[in-house]
């Protein structure tokens, strides 16, 4: 494959990606990027390279240069994951390229979360009028909600009013690949979103599907939900940033040390498989053993 036959192959990969396998929009854009990256590289070689060098060698030497340019390898790993699934995109058009590509090793990291003392002082502590903000009672909703389900920032951008079954405490997530699933959310939860909806939300103009919107009556975007968060890590002595992925991070960690079985995590997290699911049992056994150094009786005749 050349490089006219590579766009136009991978202009109909990124419309496969968001129609047919019903991708993310972070998904797709990340996919797309990683293979616009590739295509100016391959322009930018000499009119030759560029006529009669097939993709599996322009694709080492890309990757050549990610490494010289110590690109980070998750990073790369991405863009090989991307390549693979173009790949398999071919095949399924009867196009084999065999491109044989190996994603790099990548040292594993413990995900950062919230103590349980951070999340209910910001739970409890936190009143609507010390936020400052239009809509305060909407933002302190955002948050009970982010740690009562664990669920994505764009999937809370998502929901429908529709959505939500507020006697159940129930909600009817569209996750990655359009895959559905029901969230659960307590009583304190449902209380938050009560007081929102009642105090704040009906009194905006018009009307709108969504269960969160902003001063223009439209859903609000990932990157507001991200700021809204943000307004809550003053009321803590940290300087890390507070995201929906870390209060995700909160609730999954926090269910696990509360002995919640993995499987049901891995099920109300929206995980396909369960090994994305068990990078938070590394940070309950380093809890335990953490608290096992502490309070075991061993280490107080240990001088």
């Amino acid at each position: 494959m050349l490089l006219n036959e590579f766009k136009e192959r991978s202009h109909e990969f990124v419309t496969y990606l968001e129609v047919q396998r019903g991708l993310s929009y972070n998904t797709v854009h990340s996919y797309d990027l990683d293979l616009t990256q590739l295509i100016t590289f391959w322009e930018t070689s000499s009119q030759t390279e560029r006529e009669t060098t097939p993709l599996k060698a322009i694709i080492n030497k890309f990757l050549v240069q990610l490494y010289h340019l110590r690109v980070q390898k998750s990073s790369i790993a991405r863009k090989i994951s991307c390549l693979k699934s173009f790949e398999k995109f071919c095949l399924l058009q009867g196009v084999r390229l065999d491109l044989q590509l190996k994603r790099p090793k990548i040292d594993k990291k413990l995900p950062i979360y919230l103590s349980v003392e951070e999340m209910f002082n910001l739970l409890d502590n936190v009143k609507a009028s010390d936020l400052g903000t239009q809509h305060p009672l909407r933002d302190i909703a955002i948050l009970e909600l982010l740690y009562a389900t664990g669920i994505r920032c764009s999937e809370l951008a998502h929901i429908k009013l529709t959505d939500l079954d507020m006697h159940e405490k129930t909600i009817r997530i569209v996750g990655k690949g359009n895959r559905e699933r029901i969230a659960l959310f307590d009583e304190r939860a449902k209380n938050k979103i009560e007081q929102y909806l009642t105090s704040e939300r009906s009194k905006m103009s018009g009307t709108h599907d969504f269960l969160f919107i902003n001063n223009r009556n439209t859903k609000l975007s990932n990157r507001a939900i991200q700021r809204t968060l943000e307004l809550f890590r003053q009321f803590l002595k940290i300087t890390r940033p507070i995201t929906p992925h870390k209060i995700r991070h909160t609730f999954a960690t926090h269910l696990l040390n509360q002995g919640v079985d993995l499987r049901i995590v891995q099920e109300l997290l929206g995980h396909r498989s369960l090994a994305s699911t068990e990078k938070y049992t590394h940070v309950s056994m380093q809890r335990l053993s953490e608290l096992c150094n502490k309070r075991h009786p061993i280490n107080r005749l240990i001088k």
